[in-house]
């Protein structure tokens, strides 16, 4: 069966609503006090806080702005659920974690803030998210974990059996689930286009199809070479998270070392019957699993098509052949959809660190924002309004407790993941492992 809709595409099916502009045409300035390079979701809101703030400030973006992770992920938001475990697992300090989980709320709490203070309509809908169980034993682990998620992060959450899983969710596919009810979905598309017309109208600048060269330190300030010219700035902002290995080789290469970048993909449906549509995910929750290499999936903001997403391959591949394993995992959990077709396919890069932690930093001139582990919309926006805040205090002193310097490295990596197939492989026979019956 061909499982493509006629007119398929590998565009994300949220540029429907808001397509990347290039915005490349303008000329360079000479000089402006603050330059941004990247201009995501972290980009942008950095520039617009200090844009507000009075600030001049230019963003230079290598593509059209915003084509990378932030038009393209899940669009689920949530305020610190992924946060709590460092490098192999070891725990966080408790003093530590409770810091950055209050903070990982207060992001989702900036995020709502934004989306009301600039009037942002990009089908937000809070309604909630489950994570699905993908063994029963893992309901341990989130057992012992609800306490400081609803303490910390006021994440509103709670075990849920397996009947009452497969009642919000309309499969049958998990062993029970953790419903989280401070979080929702968005189109991230149309969030990162209302984000970035609230920069533009403070003042910020955009530039696309502007890849940065070098950045060079200067008396009173730093040269950034791009493809169209240098620029001079004051100071210099590093925003290109995922994106820094391809951009910044010879750029960032301290924050690129402390970078993995992933690669993950997404399917559209084609527009689902309304009684087909109405008995995928009911509750319009927006859904994760407890497995390592995990699919997450969601209804669009209008309920009549799926989004579903995930690691489809650890090895580079087209979006079609992608499209087919997603297939088959969307199936795996609703069988009813078999038969439906795809529309779009495609995949973008979320990054890593070897602490599974955002930073933020810098100082003298020099700042990074970086490492969004896969939860980007609300904690990118959030650690770019944060660094703008740092860079308005004087630009040393921690702004909360994701300000606690370059993301670590490890002397056998330089920023290229070489080891990914191996690991990926790994964590699928720990998936298998843990799915097996005791």
């Amino acid at each position: 069966m061909d499982i493509f809709a006629e007119g398929f595409s590998t565009d994300p099916w949220w540029w429907q609503g808001f397509r990347p502009p290039e915005a490349g045409g303008e000329d360079l300035p000479t000089r402006v006090g603050t330059l941004v390079i990247g201009a995501g979701y972290a980009g942008t809101a950095c520039a617009l806080r200090l844009a507000e703030a009075g600030e001049e400030v230019l963003v230079l973006e290598a593509g059209a702005l915003g084509q990378g992770a932030s038009t393209r992920s899940g669009g689920q938001v949530s305020g610190g659920v992924n946060v709590g475990k460092g490098a192999s697992g070891r725990p966080v300090p408790a003093h530590r974690k409770a810091a950055l989980l209050r903070d990982a709320a207060a992001g989702f709490t900036l995020f709502e803030t934004l989306l009301e203070r600039h009037q942002i309509r990009c089908g937000y809908h809070r309604t909630g998210r489950v994570n699905g169980l993908w063994s029963p034993a893992h309901a341990a682990g989130w057992r012992a974990r609800l306490p400081e998620l609803n303490e910390h992060a006021l994440s509103e959450a709670r075990l849920i059996d397996r009947d009452e899983t497969a009642g919000r969710l309309g499969t049958s596919f998990y062993h029970g689930g953790v419903l989280i009810g401070r979080a929702g979905h968005v189109q991230p598309a149309e969030f990162y286009g209302g984000l970035l017309n609230a920069a533009r109208q403070a003042g910020a600048r955009f530039i696309g199809m502007t890849p940065v060269r070098a950045v060079t330190r200067l008396a009173g300030g730093f040269g950034v070479d791009t493809a169209r010219g240098t620029v001079r700035a004051d100071r210099v902002v590093f925003a290109t998270n995922a994106y820094t290995g391809s951009t910044a080789r010879g750029v960032a290469p301290d924050l690129r070392r402390g970078l993995v970048p992933v690669t993950t993909h997404m399917i559209a449906t084609e527009r689902l019957p309304e009684d087909l549509a109405r008995s995928i995910l009911p509750a319009d929750h927006g859904v994760s699993e407890t497995r390592r290499v995990i699919s997450h999936y969601r209804l669009s903001p209008d309920g009549r098509h799926l989004l579903f997403g995930g690691r489809a391959s650890f090895f580079p591949l087209k979006e079609r052949r992608t499209a087919a394993m997603l297939y088959r995992a969307m199936v795996a959990r609703f069988p009813r959809l078999n038969g439906v077709r795809i529309t779009h396919s495609w995949g973008g890069r979320v990054a890593m660190t070897l602490d599974r932690l955002p930073h933020i930093g810098g100082g003298e001139g020099r700042y990074f924002v970086a490492g969004c582990q896969g939860s980007g919309v609300t904690m990118m926006t959030y650690l770019g309004h944060s660094l703008a805040g740092k860079i308005l205090s004087g630009g040393e002193a921690p702004v909360n407790a994701y300000d606690d310097g370059l993301p670590p490295q490890h002397p056998l990596y330089d920023g290229t993941p070489w080891f990914m197939p191996a690991l990926g492989s790994w964590y699928q026979f720990q998936d298998a492992r843990d799915r097996r019956p005791a």
